[in-house]
């Protein structure tokens, strides 16, 4: 075209969690039957959602004002809902005004990232969940500034890391938390956010805190709000949503909650910038948000979720006890979300590697997708696993790390074939290392 229509950060939004999905499809139609682990989508594994629930959704979709606009920051009554709750916990105190919904956290991180100043860096965790890091890289039109998670420390941010890009980098001017954690499934102990809450405090910060997956932790652990480390100091967004814990993906149903939005006249100017973009796009879908209170306030409400989470917890002891005993690879046990991420020993992939593939055209199709010069090692064992075996993975290098592994979901309902999946993983590994 005679004049460059494209944007400075094009090239960083990348969403490989999706992407190895063609390449399933492709390699589906040629006789593959794949098992999709890549996706955290409950309901697309099975996730049965309880006719309770849908009675409410029913109900409330034959009222004639969930067919019409909400206000922009959102349904009042549910803002105020959420307000409640978030006061209960006993740390920072927000009202309805606090609050703004979006279509899903995805739209919510797009103009989050999307109205900062293009000079200013936000650090995101490495490995990190690609709609963040994507979003902060494309904004700035550069790679993304990343703070390290210790494999070595049950991923668990380092600290030191985090202080040294503030000391070194004036052009950061937030940190993103995840936690629970996606892609590793870590669960970060109070004292961390504290720590990092402090950091901020002291260089003059502001925080984003990804907590959409909050209410689901296990194995002992609890995931503790930022609202309830955050003082009165430190300006900060947290994001939530329903698309995990309902679940109810499909609805684009979050929101963020700012806290001390006034501790800072800049910041305030800056959340004003985000309600003004969404007053362009008018406002969020109304459903969701009307019956968030009624799902949320349901008797059966807080059984059905525990029997999730008490599910989660027990394929994770499963899923962390077959790939612990694998040489060469370094897992943690998932205590939060449903996902589970392991790296493999630095120096150990190499580009000989293979696995077997019968399917002759099936074979030509992998070697053809890994021809490039670029291709990463650890995307080269996942392309190979799912043409060997079936299991759909997503390479760990797509979470803006340098760390080759993979991350797998503990969705699949049927426990024998969730221990089929991870005993064919194991075993591909094994293989793969041993033919190179």
């Amino acid at each position: 075209m005679r004049t460059n229509i494209l944007h400075i950060g094009a090239g960083e939004l990348t969403y490989e969690i999706r992407n190895i999905v063609n390449v399933g499809t492709k390699l589906q139609k040629l006789g593959v039957q794949v098992n999709w682990e890549n996706i955290g989508d409950p309901v697309a594994k099975g996730e049965r959602i309880p006719d309770w629930m849908k009675d409410i959704v029913a109900e409330a979709v034959r009222e004639d004002s969930t067919y019409g606009y909400s206000p922009t920051k959102g349904v009042l009554e549910t803002r105020e809902f959420i307000a409640a709750e978030t006061n209960a916990l006993g740390g920072a105190q927000i009202d309805a005004e606090d609050i703004i919904f979006f279509n899903g956290l995805g739209d919510a991180i797009s103009k989050v990232f999307g109205f900062l100043k293009r000079t200013a860096r936000v650090i995101v965790p490495t490995p990190s969940y690609t709609t963040h890091s994507s979003a902060e890289a494309a904004h700035a039109g550069d790679n993304p500034v990343t703070y390290i998670l210790d494999p070595n420390n049950c991923w668990y941010p380092d600290l030191e890391d985090i202080e040294n890009h503030i000391k070194y980098n004036p052009a950061v001017a937030g940190i993103l938390v995840i936690n629970p954690d996606n892609p590793t499934g870590a669960v970060y102990p109070a004292e961390i956010l504290r720590a990092i809450v402090e950091l901020c405090e002291k260089n003059d910060l502001f925080i984003i805190c990804d907590e959409v997956y909050q209410n689901m932790t296990y194995n002992g652990t609890v995931a503790a709000p930022l609202c309830t480390v955050i003082g009165d100091r430190v300006p900060a967004i947290c994001m939530r949503g329903i698309s995990k814990e309902m679940p109810w993906p499909g609805g684009r149903c979050g929101w963020i909650e700012i806290y001390n939005g006034h501790a800072d006249p800049m910041f305030e100017t800056y959340v004003t910038s985000i309600l003004n973009a969404k007053m362009v796009e008018v406002c969020s879908t109304t459903l969701p948000q009307v019956v968030l209170p009624r799902i949320k306030s349901h008797p059966r409400y807080p059984v059905f979720l525990e029997e999730r989470i008490r599910r989660y917890e027990k394929y994770s002891n499963i899923a962390y006890d077959i790939l612990k005993e694998v040489d060469g690879l370094l897992v943690n046990r998932t205590n939060g979300a449903f996902y589970m991420s392991a790296a493999f020993t630095d120096g150990l992939l190499n580009h000989s590697q293979t696995l077997p593939i019968e399917n002759d055209e099936v074979r030509r199709n992998v070697e053809a997708l890994l021809s490039g010069p670029d291709v990463s090692l650890d995307k080269r064992f996942v392309y190979y696993l799912l043409a060997s075996t079936g299991v759909c993975v997503v390479p760990l290098s797509s979470f803006a790390t340098d760390l080759q592994g993979f991350r797998i979901t503990l969705l699949e309902r049927d426990e024998q074939e969730f221990i089929r999946i991870f005993r064919t993983i194991a075993s591909a590994i094994r293989d793969y290392l041993a033919s190179g």
